[in-house]
């Protein structure tokens, strides 16, 4: 058996319609920290990370009409939007999720936010989740 191709959960994304009383709540009620903001252009959100443990929480609002967390929230509303995995190497995670007969959203990694490069597999190839391979710039994470 080769290694395993995810080596750990980078993040699971939550989408809202309002990124600070979404940072408000998750404050007081549960005395999360922001560890990191950053509006990802090339996406249209705007994002925000809080650490649990060796991964993240990230709360995403869209920046613009044309972003694709906009329709999902227009359709869906409200809740978990995509789950993040970290690989060792993005490209090969995409060669083998391709290989594997899965339908790919980006066919070469990208830049994604905090330095990483990510790469997105379409729900309907992974049993209905919207997955991020997430690769580190290096092994110190935010």
């Amino acid at each position: 058996m080769s290694a395993p191709l995810l080596t750990e959960i980078d993040h699971i994304a939550i989408a809202v319609f309002d990124l600070d009383s979404a940072l408000a709540w998750y404050s007081s009620v549960l005395g999360a920290e922001v560890v990191h903001r950053e509006v990802v252009e090339s996406d249209g959100v705007e994002e925000a990370l809080f650490r649990v443990a060796q991964s993240y929480i990230q709360l995403l609002t869209p920046t613009g009409a044309g972003s694709p967390v906009r329709r999902f929230l227009e359709r869906k509303g409200e809740g978990l939007h995509h789950v993040g995995y970290r690989v060792t190497d993005c490209a090969e995670a995409l060669a083998a999720f391709k290989a594997a007969g899965c339908k790919l959203i980006d066919e070469v990694p990208r830049p994604g936010s905090r330095g990483t490069t990510v790469g997105f597999v379409h729900p309907k190839g992974a049993f209905g989740t919207l997955i991020e391979l997430v690769e580190e710039p290096s092994q110190a994470a935010f």
